[in-house]
């Protein structure tokens, strides 16, 4: 089930309308009230949401859904009038996992949910490298058995180093893994979270290493 929070009844039923015709099963709300009422009852599979709303914006809502668990893992893509750099980079930090601006093809939607859909299936290895556990399945991280607290985007781009253990991933793949192919930000961002999730890794920050000028990896033998 797929959730559309927008006010916009024209966008709403049209996308709606396609959304079903494809065979995904998506549900419309117009007001923020509307919508939690509904995820009360059933928690979807992912969540198109808007920014500009009443009785509350967008990002309140996407940060209220990222700070509930039942919800804090839940696949969410922002649609927005607003298409500046600085309100993509505002969503995506929030938690969003992308960010489509308006007027949008529905071909390009249909697209990204489908893509986003695939990045978010719950993985269920348990990943260790020296002290460090990753159980994408329980969203832990602990070092040497302490618990460590990783933002979303820390979280999966320490995963797909992980799973991708021993491989060189570049900035750009980094960035259409984690951030979805239209992130439209600068490869520094990657560097950013690198630093951070280094930094909070403690000791076990050094098992990721930098390949100069392409991207990182965490290598077979740490």
């Amino acid at each position: 089930m797929i959730y559309l929070l927008e006010d916009d009844g024209s966008i709403r039923d049209f996308v709606i309308y396609t959304l079903n015709s494809q065979g995904m099963e998506a549900r419309g709300f117009e007001r923020p009230a509307e919508f939690w009422a509904a995820v009360a009852e059933t928690v979807p599979s992912l969540v198109l949401l808007d920014i500009m709303l009443p009785e509350e914006d967008g990002v309140s809502v996407l940060k209220k859904l990222r700070s509930a668990p039942r919800t804090a893992k839940l696949p969410i893509i922002m649609l927005t009038a607003k298409g500046t750099e600085y309100d993509k980079v505002l969503g995506l930090d929030a938690g969003a996992d992308d960010y489509v601006a308006k007027p949008f093809g529905m071909l390009e939607l249909l697209s990204r949910i489908r893509a986003l859909l695939r990045r978010t299936t719950v993985e269920t290895d348990v990943y260790r490298c020296g002290v460090l556990t990753v159980d994408p399945g329980r969203h832990t991280v602990t070092v040497d058995g302490r618990e460590v607290l990783l933002t979303q985007k820390e979280f999966e781009v320490l995963c797909l180093l992980l799973k991708s253990r021993g491989q060189v991933l570049s900035r750009e793949r980094l960035i259409e893994d984690v951030w979805g192919y239209a992130f439209t930000g600068e490869s520094r961002t990657v560097d950013v979270h690198v630093r951070t999730l280094r930094q909070k890794l403690g000791e076990a920050g050094a098992y990721i290493e930098t390949v100069r000028g392409y991207g990182y990896k965490i290598g077979r033998e740490s």
